[in-house]
């Protein structure tokens, strides 16, 4: 008993300099595996030094590149914490989407996995404090280009307790992912995601049709703005390209064009 917070001190600075140093996985996996039977051993309510454990150790190991080698024991590692205390798990959702890999397609379908088992526990008031982030993060992840991280995402309407989730919540969630659903229902390069689209504005409808006629008109308007928007962008770059063409050059000086930086959203 005496030792345990010594132990959990240095298992955690092994984790921490994993994680923020060195990136060497040998050994991780099963020091998590040993922490999951620990934790579902520990007594209720959960203790502040076990709770942090969880923040700040286990959620960080999202991190790595690595982490597909130890995401099995992960995931148990911190369901164990979340049966044990259903009130963390939208901590621990947060602590994902600041992980979220963009450009590791596998890496997003086990993250899409993993959302699915901690949405399975979740209550509705912990639910409601991350959903506009959370739907925002599935929506990237709707319009994948990758058909497996789409397909993966769609998904999540098929369980249960996760469509119940959105539909009570149905005015806030379904304005953040209409414009992908609607447009993956039309056209999509994956058969799959289209029949899971359509099956979702058919459902949609179904129930609540009023909030589809909604979505659609916010839609239209979104890409008329967009659309006006690009042409300002287009005359501004034409207006440019017009002004330097009539600039002498001087010397043997080459002007380079800046280009506007790139901003990923997804």
């Amino acid at each position: 008993m005496v030792h345990r917070p010594f132990i959990r001190m240095v298992v955690s600075n092994i984790i921490y300099r994993f994680v923020f140093e060195t990136e060497k996985h040998n050994g991780i996996a099963e020091l998590l595996e040993i922490f999951g039977s620990v934790i579902s051993g520990f007594a209720l309510p959960l203790k502040k030094e076990h709770k942090m454990f969880l923040l700040r150790a286990l959620v960080p190991l999202h991190k790595p590149k690595s982490v597909g080698v130890y995401h099995h024991q992960l995931t148990y590692c911190i369901v164990q914490f979340i049966e044990k205390e259903p009130k963390l798990s939208s901590a621990v959702i947060m602590g994902l989407l600041k992980f979220w890999p963009v450009t590791s397609s596998q890496k997003q379908l086990m993250f899409l996995s993993e959302l699915e088992e901690l949405l399975e526990m979740i209550h509705t008031d912990e639910f409601e404090k991350v959903m506009v982030p959370l739907f925002r993060r599935i929506d990237c992840c709707l319009r994948s280009s990758h058909f497996q991280v789409a397909e993966r995402a769609h998904f999540l309407w098929n369980n249960e307790h996760v469509l119940h989730l959105i539909m009570y919540n149905r005015q806030v969630i379904m304005p953040l992912v209409f414009s992908s659903l609607e447009r993956n229902s039309q056209s999509h390069c994956s058969r799959t995601v289209l029949n899971l689209a359509q099956n979702m504005m058919k459902m949609l409808n179904d129930v609540d049709q009023e909030l589809v006629v909604s979505c659609q008109g916010r839609s239209e308007e979104d890409k008329s703005t967009s659309t006006v928007a690009a042409e300002r962008r287009r005359l501004t770059w034409e207006r440019l390209e017009n002004i330097a063409g009539f600039q002498p050059v001087v010397g043997n000086v080459s002007v380079l064009e800046e280009t506007a930086p790139c901003i990923v959203s997804c």
